[in-house]
């Protein structure tokens, strides 16, 4: 028979509830913030938030969706587990894009969920959905209900430990009955679980024998390539000595572009459809690749399979050759291994592809600045993102949106180094910006942030999350916020989208965007801005925005016809695709895309 629990116990927790212990341990893991919006369903944890006094600070955002961005943020810029707290029903279907994010992009997240009273799920009771169903893939590796006192705080703890451990969302749903319980005392008796906030992570190493074995293949290779992912962000010395040491080229991911030095002469940028005439041509003639951190989807713009001998480099075994033919993988954490690897490769860097690789690089440098230089109407938005990189401050965070501002954030902006710059990745989902740059001011609000968003991102969640903007910035430490919006009135990377991989001219009852003044919607809520239409003003502008004793909008109204042709090297076949859909396409839109096109064309082909 089982262990029967003993009558009486005494409470820890005299007058405490489920609630508090809940908000306790949040605070034992080193959580000082939570995002979120409130419901009746979390009114429970939201009274022990509020009995804290703002040791776990409550930071509401003005939709679910915006929360679960900004935990997703937070944990990216500032490291550790991102929390947020949503009610049952709607406010918890509305936190899935967020999580998805951080499930894509490997990110650890908490998730804390009421749900209605336990005596009437599965009666169709207002708001009551399934929560385990509706959580059950996004939250695969750690998903449960809290049904008794005695979980807590073990679900807690369970919950960022596998988040930290597997780098993925974690939920744990507190029905509202639950919340307002008295506190366990946690017996020691069958059936109880006690846990404690604890978590190691491990050092993985690869062994010296494979570690020969990679370095067998790398010295083989003659034109030596590494692919740099978000995986080497600690490991950008290591990553410049192995280069050096092999006279290799440098591509990055788009998660990785932050991590390496890109005034380096053999840094050739970032790779895929958005990336560099550099990276295409480096993938088109290295005989062997070294992917170190990065699981990059793109797989069209790799060598073509069997070209180059493959070592790949990852924190996780499940990502080696998970993209990509690698003939050997090493796991392990990327500094680590790299330093172990350098000591078994051959000194190449005298070699003749190091040389190749310089003058690739200076191409492309040519390239992307004849590119900013072509007029457009009123301004290119490739030169509105080359003006920025003279003013981006060495202490900054970016944050990005997601659409065509991604491509010319990839192609145009020097970052400084240890800038951090992060956007939802692999999800790819618009409205993430300005989330993710609050929560990178919480986190650093002695930093400056600049948030570069498209005016799709900002009409999806930008001009609310603004409202957040403006409640908060007289307490940072400091002020500088600047929002930049390229305003082009169109989805430009939809739109470029349909041409390319449909032949299909704009469709432009899906594609324009009704034109908002973003910079005057700020200065009604006290917020500095200006909107900028001459190209010669740019620079001004930015210095104007990065002066500013507030948070800045800047409207930087763009012509929605520029171009976005991958590098041609790998997609020169999507050319007369293009041409086709811009042939059939009615009005000045489509006759200037078409010109743009041909004379981005030219410019790539050194015409």
């Amino acid at each position: 028979m089982s262990a029967q629990r003993p009558e009486t116990t005494t409470n820890q927790h005299p007058e405490a509830t489920v609630a508090d212990v809940i908000v306790e341990r949040l605070g034992d893991w080193n959580v000082r913030r939570v995002f979120g919006y409130s419901g009746d369903g979390v009114n429970g944890i939201l009274a022990a938030l509020k009995k804290t006094d703002g040791a776990v600070e409550f930071v509401q955002a003005r939709h679910e969706e915006n929360a679960a961005f900004m935990a997703v943020g937070h944990a990216k810029y500032a490291g550790g587990v991102g929390v947020m707290v949503s009610t049952q029903g709607p406010g918890a279907v509305h936190l899935l894009n967020g999580l998805y994010d951080a499930k894509l992009d490997g990110v650890p997240v908490v998730a804390i969920i009421g749900q209605q009273h336990r005596s009437v799920l599965g009666s169709g009771y207002m708001q009551e959905i399934d929560l385990r169903t509706l959580f059950s893939d996004v939250a695969s590796q750690y998903i449960t209900e809290v049904t008794t006192p005695d979980q807590v705080p073990m679900a807690i703890d369970r919950a960022f430990r596998t988040a930290l451990d597997t780098r993925s969302p974690a939920v744990v749903i507190v029905p509202h009955d639950v919340q307002s319980s008295p506190a366990p005392d946690l017996p020691h008796t069958h059936g109880v679980i006690v846990t404690s906030t604890e978590f190691a992570p491990p050092l993985v190493r690869p062994s010296q024998a494979q570690l020969q074995n990679a370095a067998d293949v790398i010295n083989a290779g003659d034109r030596v390539a590494l692919l740099v992912g978000k995986g080497a962000a600690t490991a950008r010395i290591q990553v410049e000595a192995v280069a050096d040491r092999l006279g290799a080229a440098i591509v990055t991911s788009l998660l990785g572009k932050p991590y390496v030095d890109e005034s380096r002469p053999d840094a050739a940028g970032v790779m895929g459809h958005l990336g560099t005439t550099a990276s295409a041509a480096v993938f088109a003639e290295c005989d062997t690749l070294l992917i170190v951190g990065s699981n990059d989807p793109w797989t069209e713009f790799y060598p073509a399979p069997g070209k180059a001998r493959t070592v790949q480099i990852d924190i996780r075994a499940s990502r080696i050759a998970n993209r990509y033919p690698v003939e050997v993988g090493l796991t392990g954490e990327a500094s680590g291994t790299l330093t172990a690897l350098l000591d078994l490769l051959e000194d190449k860097s005298g070699a003749g592809w190091a040389g190749r690789v310089r003058d690739l690089v200076s191409e492309w440098h040519r390239v992307r600045g004849e590119r900013a230089d072509v007029p457009m109407d009123p301004i290119n938005p490739e030169s509105a993102i080359r003006a920025l990189s003279a003013h981006v401050p060495d202490d900054a965070q970016v944050a990005l949106d997601v659409g065509s501002v991604v491509y010319w954030y990839a192609r145009q902006l020097r970052l400084p180094i240890d800038v951090p710059a992060h956007v939802s990745g692999t999800l790819a989902s618009m409205g993430c910006g300005i989330p993710y740059g609050i929560a990178a001011k919480l986190a650093f609000p002695e930093r400056p942030v600049i948030v570069l968003s498209g005016d799709g991102g900002m009409q999806m969640t930008g001009l609310a999350e603004l409202v957040t903007v403006a409640s908060r910035w007289q307490s940072w430490a400091d002020p500088r916020f600047v929002i930049a919006v390229l305003n082009n009135r169109d989805l430009a990377e939809v739109s470029w989208e349909q041409r390319e991989m449909e032949g299909m001219a704009r469709f432009r009852q899906t594609q324009a965007l009704p034109d908002v003044p973003y910079s005057e919607y700020g200065n009604l809520l006290g917020l500095d801005g200006e909107r900028v239409t001459d190209p010669t003003r740019l620079d001004a502008a930015w210095q104007r925005a990065l002066a500013a004793d507030r948070p800045y909008v800047l409207d930087i109204v763009t012509d929605p016809a520029a171009p976005m042709v991958p590098p041609l090297a790998q997609a020169a076949s999507k050319l007369d695709t293009m041409r086709s859909a811009l042939d059939s396409e009615p009005g000045d839109i489509g006759d200037r895309a078409r010109r743009l096109l041909e004379e981005y064309v030219r410019i790539e082909r050194g015409e």
